[in-house]
């Protein structure tokens, strides 16, 4: 359990406290948990929806993504931004990596998080209505098994950081697991579909790394979380696609 509570305290804000004696290579070995976090997290949201469900559907649709922001305390949001503000800003690794660690939103970060929340509350707002949990569910464990595809593929391109050993530490077990998980969930919820949209959603996500890791060296907390960002928005897009082509 104490894998499952280093990922839980990590990736939302709940006040988790670990008595174990907690190694580098823990953080690594968590990775495994990610994806479960994520359905977590997708469940929180889906609770949110029913809740307010008496609303207009615009009003409970822009309160589900706001409960998705608060849980898991904007950490990804911040990264998106960091990492729009370093790889916009800057031709050169050491410059881009200077820019992210500063804790102040530049103009292209700014701009970044509108666009994204704009996307985001679009496709939310324009999927089925009666299909709407199974996205809240499958999109936040795509974006955290995104983060594990991301550790397991790339150098930590700093020298210090949170996430150091998250990359450091991840193994063929982690990715394995996480994978499994994730692939599990997309069938049992949307069958072959399932399995169609999440591979159409990891091919941009996997240039969207591969890019980071070319520009920069590797990776970051930032750009983790901000491709785990851009995971999300891949997944209710190419969601939108296939409803709207009445493939399921």
């Amino acid at each position: 359990m104490k894998l499952f509570f280093i990922a839980l305290q990590f990736l939302t804000i709940l006040p988790v406290k670990i008595k174990a004696n907690i190694k580098p290579e823990d953080f690594g070995r968590s990775l495994a948990f990610f994806p479960v976090v994520g359905m977590l997290l997708g469940l929180f949201s889906c609770s949110a929806l029913f809740l307010f469900s008496f609303l207009p559907h615009m009003a409970a649709v822009a309160i589900v993504l706001t409960v998705s922001v608060i849980s898991t305390g904007a950490i990804h949001l911040d990264g998106f931004a960091d990492t729009c503000d370093g790889l916009c800003g800057s031709k050169t690794k050491d410059r881009a990596l200077e820019i992210m660690r500063d804790s102040h939103a530049g103009a292209m970060g700014v701009i970044g998080i509108v666009t994204l929340l704009i996307l985001k509350f679009a496709f939310l707002f324009s999927l089925p209505r009666e299909d709407l949990w199974k996205f809240l569910i499958l999109a936040p464990i795509f974006s955290r098994w995104v983060q594990v595809l991301a550790c397991f593929t790339s150098d930590y391109a700093r020298q210090e950081g949170k996430a150091k050993y998250f990359v450091e530490f991840s193994g063929k077990r982690e990715i394995f697991i996480a994978t499994l998980f994730t692939l599990a969930a997309f069938f049992l919820l949307m069958r072959v579909e399932g399995l169609i949209l999440c591979l159409a959603a990891a091919l941009p996500v996997y240039l969207s790394i591969n890019f980071i890791n070319k520009k920069i060296d590797g990776m970051t907390g930032d750009t983790i979380g901000a491709v785990s960002e851009l995971a999300e928005v891949f997944v209710l897009f190419f969601g939108l696609i296939i409803a709207g082509i009445n493939i399921w």
